[in-house]
């Protein structure tokens, strides 16, 4: 069983595109700040902890649940993932309003900025109970905007697509108006990538 911990629907659609038949799990965020970055953490090391960080509720929490983790003849897998964009050192997570999403597209406009998906692929061993075996992956693309003007700004704010999304912008969505090049994985920027996450699976089969 492939459990996705993530409540994006983006990733559930991704999975379901090349063909992985999965259940969403639903995973209770931690109190406090959601997914706070440290101070000497640099993009790419916050990106990698925070989804290694989400691998290790999840595992914890079937555990508890019990949800067919260490029966016997069965093992459980799950898939998390987290998705930072970055304009150099700056981490631009999702927009609290709309004054907030234009910053954040102001900012972004005529610039190229960088958005990393780090993944974890867990599966319970069937042998010893509460162990894991764990694989990784990473990518990283680049996203470059062309200049947008206040009035365009307004106007894809306006469409309601930028809530919700790190960066303010949904690249499978109205945004692909102003996005003039990317450099890397597609479906990455959407939240999911798919090459990476099709290397990751074949892992367990070996």
């Amino acid at each position: 069983m492939l459990y996705l911990a993530s409540a994006s629907p983006r990733r559930h659609e991704l999975l379901n595109q090349i063909g992985f038949t999965h259940e969403i799990l639903h995973v209770p965020s931690p109190p406090g700040e959601d997914e706070p970055r440290y101070a000497t953490e640099s993009p790419l090391e916050y990106v990698q902890r925070t989804a290694q960080d989400k691998a290790n509720r999840a595992q914890e929490w079937m555990s508890q649940q019990s949800l067919n983790v260490n029966q016997p003849g069965q093992q459980t897998t799950i898939l998390t993932a987290d998705t930072t964009v970055a304009l150099g050192d700056l981490v631009i997570g999702k927009p609290q309003d709309i004054q907030h999403a234009s910053d954040i597209l102001q900012l972004l406009s005529g610039k190229t900025h960088t958005v990393y998906t780090a993944l974890v692929l867990s599966q319970s061993d069937s042998h010893v109970r509460h162990q894991w075996r764990q694989w990784r992956a990473l990518s990283t693309t680049q996203v470059s905007f062309a200049d947008m003007t206040q009035q365009t700004i307004d106007e894809y704010i306006a469409t309601g697509e930028p809530f919700g999304k790190a960066g303010a912008y949904g690249i499978q969505g109205h945004a692909a108006k102003f996005i003039s090049r990317i450099e890397g994985s597609y479906s990455g920027v959407m939240g999911l990538p798919l090459y990476e996450t099709c290397e990751l699976m074949k892992r367990l089969a070996k």
